[in-house]
């Protein structure tokens, strides 16, 4: 399979300034950040790893900055989806250990070896690719193992042709991992604890054909906070890592397990700022299909900020926003590039004005759960999805 990439098409992903002056920013706390890892950190045995996934720009938060940011809070790992995310942590002058969560193909692999990446063979066609690429195995793998999910993962019935190539070829075998399929969106964990009997019984395979694993891996956020025995060797922490649960049933599930709590804090903060506001008379509409229509005198603020931003349109006339510490309703339908609010209750509310679209300020929060409420989706969706082109920056 080609892969068009190219080593020049890769750039660092440079940390940005917050701008005095900017349509859209997004602020990230140092304090949680180190909050969040501390309380991930203590599950663990001194022995055992923590690797923070930081793929898809770190859930929308910025991976340079996270990167940087849960390596010197204590993680070990950092986890990519692919080779060139990889690359892009290594160019910004990261050297700690790095996993390739998806698949890599031709340079891709080359790159790896460059860079000192570890990457993922999950089939078959994983592995020929592999050894195309790089006739003398140099790059460490880990074996992705299929449990139950069905996704990416080598079944059973592959394993002993997997191990025999494995064998013949010296590939340096580091780790292998698998992926719980229900885990987080259920109160029972049959399937889960099935999942972790297969991945075990295929890692005694792996042994008996003379492909020992030293570190394997199963336990994501939700198996970290729940079930000590998914730990293994290392604990892959992805949503938590920026403070968010991943889902309602894990904090029951936490609670029915008698699991101490852990008091983890969002690390986003998604700004923007008001534009321009203007009163607008009783009984006029607001907006796009004229979807909202005012019961009295209102003043409308305007934000440079819609759904070319991450700001789903499905937030229309349902999500809040915080302005000078008071909550502001969407009113109309967000646009592309502009979304209208209701500041006729802020009446200090003027142009110019910082507006936060996710986060904390004062006593008031969004949340992304709330905003997933909103939208129909789950808060990895709202934060992932967030303002892409806007700069980042780790503050406190």
């Amino acid at each position: 399979m080609v892969n068009p990439m190219t080593e020049s098409t890769i750039q660092p992903s440079p940390e940005s300034s917050v701008p005095e002056n900017g349509n859209c920013w997004i602020e990230l706390s140092k304090r949680a950040l180190d909050n969040n890892i501390a309380m991930f950190r203590k599950l663990l045995s001194p022995t055992q790893k923590l690797m923070c996934v930081v793929k898809s720009n770190a859930y929308g938060h910025g991976m340079v900055p996270i990167a940087k940011g849960v390596i010197g809070s204590g993680a070990d790992w950092l986890g990519v989806f692919s080779v060139e995310e990889g690359v892009q942590l290594r160019l910004a002058g990261i050297e700690a250990p790095v996993l390739v969560l998806g698949p890599s193909f031709g340079i891709q692999v080359t790159l790896a070896a460059k860079y000192c990446l570890d990457i993922t063979i999950a089939s078959l066609t994983g592995l020929n690719e592999y050894l195309s690429a790089l006739p003398r195995a140099t790059v460490p793998v880990h074996l992705k193992l299929e449990t139950g999910t069905h996704r990416q993962g080598i079944m059973y019935d592959e394993i002993d042709d997997i191990a025999r190539r494995i064998l013949d070829t010296q590939i340096p075998v580091v780790g292998a991992y698998t992926h719980y399929a229900d885990i987080e969106d259920t109160t029972e964990h049959a399937f889960a604890a099935g999942q972790r009997a297969q991945f075990e019984i295929s890692i005694s395979r792996l042994k008996a054909l003379g492909v020992p694993i030293a570190m394997p891996h199963t336990a994501c956020t939700a198996a970290a906070i729940l079930f000590p025995n998914t730990y293994f060797e290392m604990v892959r922490v992805g949503i938590g890592t920026y403070g968010l649960w991943p889902s309602k049933a894990t904090n029951v599930s936490a609670q029915n397990l008698g699991r101490a709590p852990l008091q983890l804090m969002p690390v986003m903060n998604w700004k923007t700022r008001i534009a321009q506001i203007k009163t607008v008379k009783s009984g006029d509409f607001v907006g796009y299909g004229r979807t909202f229509r005012t019961t009295r005198d209102t003043r409308i603020a305007i934000l440079p900020v819609g759904y070319a931003d991450g700001y789903p349109r499905s937030f229309s006339n349902a999500a809040n926003t915080l302005v000078r510490g008071m909550r502001a309703r969407v009113v109309g339908r967000v646009c592309m590039n502009l979304t209208m609010i209701d500041v006729t209750d802020i009446p200090n509310a003027t142009e110019g004005d910082a507006v936060t679209l996710l986060g904390a300020d004062g006593d008031e929060t969004v949340t992304a759960e709330q905003l997933a409420a909103c939208a129909g989706t789950i808060n990895y969706e709202i934060v992932t999805r967030a303002a892409p082109g806007a700069p980042r920056r780790l503050l406190d």
